[in-house]
């Protein structure tokens, strides 16, 4: 290889330093849910984390491995008696990572990390907040509308 081609190289290899799918060891990340109504802590509740790179499964509180990808990362949680809410966490482009790629590969680092959502992460805690459940008066039991005789 001639002493151009070298240079050429070892620039090449040097501008991909700031490309998240070529320095980072993977494209998950570790999220923390939990899930609240009324102001506090619920515990004991299921939730399913989904994206277009899977489904992920975690009962709340707890810690569970997701793939990275550049929209949002869905959150469904739900438990008999308590109810359910569904919430979304946007993904985000850590702008450090953001000007380091670009400038050190051209452009190129982004468009692989957009590919592989290596560039994105999601908030490292996500909280979801249930709705109070209304109770609900079984039609047989409840009075007629009307004016009461005693």
């Amino acid at each position: 290889m001639s002493r151009i081609g070298k240079i050429v190289a070892a620039a090449t290899l040097a501008g991909l330093g700031g490309c998240a799918t070529l320095t980072e060891d993977s494209t998950d990340q570790i999220v923390e849910v939990h899930t609240v109504q009324e102001h506090r802590e619920i515990a004991g509740v299921g939730c399913t984390l989904s994206n277009a790179k899977g489904r992920w499964f975690v009962v709340a509180p707890g810690r569970v491995t997701v793939a990275r990808y550049p929209l949002a990362l869905t959150i469904d949680c739900a438990r008999e008696g308590v109810g359910r809410a569904v919430e979304h966490a946007e993904a985000r482009y850590d702008a450090h990572d953001l000007i380091t790629t670009v400038l050190t590969t051209g452009g190129l680092g982004y468009v692989m990390d957009t590919y592989s959502g290596a560039g994105f992460a999601y908030p490292p805690v996500l909280t979801v907040v249930i709705p109070k459940q209304v109770a609900v008066k079984d039609p047989a039991t409840v009075e007629a509308p009307g004016n009461r005789i005693f």
